[in-house]
C-alpha cells in the first residue's frame, strides 16, 4: 500500500507539538501528531505553572487553572518573605487537563493525532521524510518530543546533556497551606541547583522539588522537613510523578532541511527557573507559522527564521552556574530579608513588574 502523503508530522503531543500541529492545520497543513503515550495529558512530568507571559502567549478555558499573585520566598530554616505584585500572577493548572484540551484544539483545527507508538524509524526520502512504521510520508517533520528526542537522534541533531532532576506529589488537599501562595523553598541540601515548591493548582496541591546532577533528589525528607507548615500526613495524595528538566540553554543544531525541533526537544527551556511552557506556546506557534509559510508560500526555512528570533539566555546560563555551585544555607538564611534577596527575586519571578513592597522576612511557626 503507497503511503500516506502528508504536509506535517509533529512527534510529541504536548504544549509545543499541539500549539504547532492546531496552527498549521488551520493554515491549510494535512498535520498529523504522534504521541507515544495513550492519550495526550496521560504520565504528565511537569507542574504546569504559566507565568503570566505565557498566559498573554494563548488563551486557555479558566477551568483548567488558578490565578496566583503572591509568592512566599522560604530559607534553609524556613524563614520566609512575601512578594506579590499588583499587575503580575502566576496559573497553576490542571496540567492533564489542559493538555486533553490543546489536543480537541488541534483536532478540531484538523491534525489528527495517533497515540500509543513510539516513533523508532525516519528516513529521508525526495521531499520530505518518510515514517515507515506508519506508512506516513511528510513533506515536514517536527519533534517536540521532550528531553530525550528520538527525532534529534534519528537525524543527528544537538540533544539536551545538562538536566535537573523533579520529584512531586500531588495531594487532594493540604488545608494548612495559605491557597493564595506559591510557597518557594531555597535549600542547597534539599534541592542543590534549583528549590522546593508547595503550589496551590484547581483542585489540588503540588508538591515537589528538583536538584541537578551533583544531589540524589530526596522528596521525603523535604516532606519531613515542612511537616509543620503544611501537614501532608494528614493528607490524600492524588498522584506521583518525576521527570528530567533541560537547563542547558537551546541544543544545536535545532534543525535540519525539512526537520526542526522545539519546546523541550530543542532546550527551549529557562536555565535559571526551569519555565518552559512559555516558550513551548510562543515558538510552537511560530514554528506552526513559519512550516506553513515554506511549503505554501516559498517563505524561508523555519529554522532560519528561529535562529534569529529565539532568545540566547546568556545570563541565565551564567546563573545557573552559580546555583549548581549552590550558595551554603547559612547564607540564604543570613540574606533573606535583605534588599538585594528581594530584588533579586522580584527579578525572578516578577520580571521587574513588582512594585508592592515586600513583607519583612518572619520566623518558621513552632
Amino acid at each position: 500500500m503507497s503511503p500516506r502523503a502528508v504536509d506535517l508530522v509533529i512527534v510529541g503531543a504536548s504544549f509545543a507539538g499541539l500549539i504547532c500541529a492546531r496552527t498549521a492545520a488551520l493554515r491549510g497543513l494535512k498535520t498529523v501528531v504522534i504521541e507515544a503515550k495513550e492519550e495526550p495529558g496521560a504520565r504528565i512530568h511537569t507542574t504546569g505553572i504559566l507565568v503570566k507571559e505565557a498566559a498573554d502567549e494563548v488563551d486557555t478555558p479558566p477551568q483548567f487553572s488558578r490565578a496566583i499573585h503572591g509568592v512566599r520566598l522560604y530559607s534553609p530554616s524556613l524563614r520566609h518573605i512575601d512578594l506579590s505584585s499588583r499587575d503580575y500572577y502566576f496559573l497553576t493548572t490542571d496540567t492533564a487537563g489542559l493538555i486533553r484540551w490543546f489536543a480537541d484544539e488541534a483536532r478540531r483545527a484538523g491534525a489528527d493525532i495517533i497515540c500509543g507508538q513510539k516513533v523508532e524509524q525516519a528516513t529521508r526520502v525526495e521531499g520530505g521524510v518518510s515514517l515507515p512504521q506508519f506508512n506516513l510520508e511528510t513533506r515536514y517533520l517536527v519533534g517536540a518530543d521532550g528531553t530525550r528526542s528520538t527525532v534529534a537522534k534519528l537525524f543527528n541533531l544537538g540533544r539536551n546533556e545538562r538536566f535537573l532532576t523533579g520529584l512531586e506529589i500531588e495531594y487532594h488537599d493540604l488545608p494548612k497551606a495559605d491557597p493564595d501562595l506559591l510557597h518557594c523553598f531555597l535549600d542547597t541540601k534539599l534541592a542543590h541547583g534549583y528549590l522546593a515548591w508547595v503550589a496551590p493548582a484547581p483542585g489540588f496541591f503540588q508538591v515537589g522539588l528538583a536538584t541537578n546532577d551533583r544531589v540524589k533528589p530526596d522528596l521525603k525528607a523535604f516532606l519531613a522537613h515542612t511537616e509543620n507548615v503544611f501537614g501532608y500526613s494528614a493528607a490524600t495524595v492524588k498522584e506521583r510523578r518525576s521527570g528530567l528538566i533541560p537547563c542547558g540553554g537551546p541544543v544545536s543544531p535545532f534543525a535540519a532541511p525539512n526537520v526542526l525541533l522545539i519546546g523541550d526537544a530543542a532546550g527551549h527551556v529557562s536555565p535559571l527557573t526551569g519555565g518552559g511552557i512559555r516558550l513551548a506556546f510562543r515558538y510552537g506557534r511560530r514554528a506552526g507559522q513559519l512550516i506553513a509559510d515554506h511549503l505554501t508560500r516559498h517563505g524561508p526555512p523555519p529554522g532560519q527564521v528561529l535562529s534569529k528570533e529565539m532568545p540566547g539566555f546568556g545570563k541565565k546560563l551564567l546563573l545557573r552556574k552559580v546555583m549548581d555551585i549552590g550558595p551554603p544555607n547559612w547564607l540564604y538564611d543570613m540574606i533573606i530579608g535583605t534588599a538585594p534577596m528581594s530584588w533579586f527575586a522580584r527579578q525572578v519571578y516578577f520580571h521587574r513588574r513588582s512594585e508592592t513592597p515586600v513583607k519583612p522576612a518572619s520566623e518558621p511557626e513552632p
